[in-house]
């Protein structure tokens, strides 16, 4: 049978630099964005110039960690159900036990559960090193779920994936207890750079993303989510890194905020489930490989410091991304006319228009 695996060429630029600071670290750096949507480049490069004009540049802050993956057990009935969760709840240090069988750097951190009818979901909770953790995660669940069935009565096995977890989707549980890396991204402009560099103002930024980020996304029925395009950026970054780009999905949503802060411009946005890894599948390419090294996450550091530094760095992009185009979207027609210069132009000479 012949190997007909492939790797397909997305384009891909180098934007910046971009200057961050916060509990992971303080540097600057050009981030790689894989993407066919070539205005993004020039976007994200416009938030990273503005970046470096401040003392602190974009201040990130890694809240939290943690990869999920939820099994489900049958039970008789609900008050099987819950005097099942209750052992299982009491065992948590034997689970742990359990969970260090499983390989070097994966722990078990906590869980939590769900009853419908007999139905009883364990949401389990893990860190994972550099690596994002969707296999070990797994891995470790499985284990759990084996030990649990023999160790607990009154319950049958159900499914190693219960959906609660949430691998993939957009859901209320996700932006709540968080899949991944949580950052907070924030950055200060004086009003002069605002003016100057995005030809608006605070108070112009602030008053759309109430109306566009808040009130858009609440009467369209958005989940745990304000935001104009986080995805955008997420789907670049991680395609350029060699992360499993699906996870977008749930990575996508978050909460942008922006304040007048007496002329100068308090930006900030806050991501819940950055599901990011420097080890792992999709690593091993040369490209990624080339790519991870420029960003400075191959050095020798602490296990899950890598991961970390890749985190906040794009959750900084995503910043510089999202600035950029709540600027342009506060200025009547200047988002089209930026998307008929960098993407007509280029479509049509392709397919032999003029």
């Amino acid at each position: 049978m012949t190997d007909t695996t492939a790797v397909a060429g997305v384009p891909m630029k180098w934007v910046g630099p971009l200057r961050i600071s916060g509990n992971v670290g303080e540097f600057e750096t050009q981030v790689p964005l894989a993407t066919y949507e070539s205005p993004l480049w020039p976007s994200v490069g416009r938030g990273a110039r503005l970046s470096t004009m401040v003392d602190q540049g974009i201040v990130t802050t890694l809240v939290d960690e943690r990869m999920t993956r939820s099994v489900f057990v049958r039970a008789e009935g609900a008050q099987a159900a819950h005097m099942a969760a209750l052992e299982v709840d009491a065992r948590l240090d034997e689970l742990r036990d359990v969970v260090r069988t499983c390989g070097r750097f994966v722990e078990l951190i906590g869980f939590h559960h769900e009853i419908a009818a007999n139905l009883l979901f364990l949401r389990f909770e893990f860190t994972t090193g550099d690596a994002s953790g969707h296999n070990m995660a797994t891995l470790a669940a499985d284990a759990l779920l084996s030990h649990i069935l023999q160790a607990i009565p009154g319950i049958t096995y159900g499914s190693i994936s219960g959906n609660y977890c949430t691998d993939k989707k957009a859901t209320a549980v996700n932006g709540i207890l968080g899949r991944g890396k949580r950052v907070v991204t924030e950055l200060l402009l004086p009003r002069d750079i605002v003016r100057k560099s995005l030809r608006t103002s605070a108070a112009a930024i602030a008053d759309l993303n109430i109306g566009k980020n808040m009130i858009g996304t609440l009467l369209a029925g958005g989940i745990r989510s304000a935001n104009a395009h986080y995805a955008n950026m997420l789907l670049g970054f991680y395609l350029a890194t060699g992360q499993d780009a699906a996870n977008i999905v749930e990575g996508s949503q978050g909460v942008t905020v922006a304040e007048d802060r007496d002329g100068d411009l308090y930006f900030s946005c806050t991501l819940p489930n950055l599901i990011v890894g420097t080890v792992g599948n999709g690593k091993g390419l040369d490209f990624v490989e080339e790519n991870l090294e420029r960003l400075g996450c191959r050095a020798v550091r602490e296990p899950g410091d890598n991961a970390r530094r890749l985190a906040v760095v794009a959750a900084a992009t995503v910043l510089c991304g999202e600035l950029s185009l709540m600027a342009a979207q506060t200025n009547p027609g200047e988002l089209m006319r930026a998307h008929v210069r960098l993407e007509r132009s280029n479509a049509t000479t392709r397919i032999g228009g003029k």
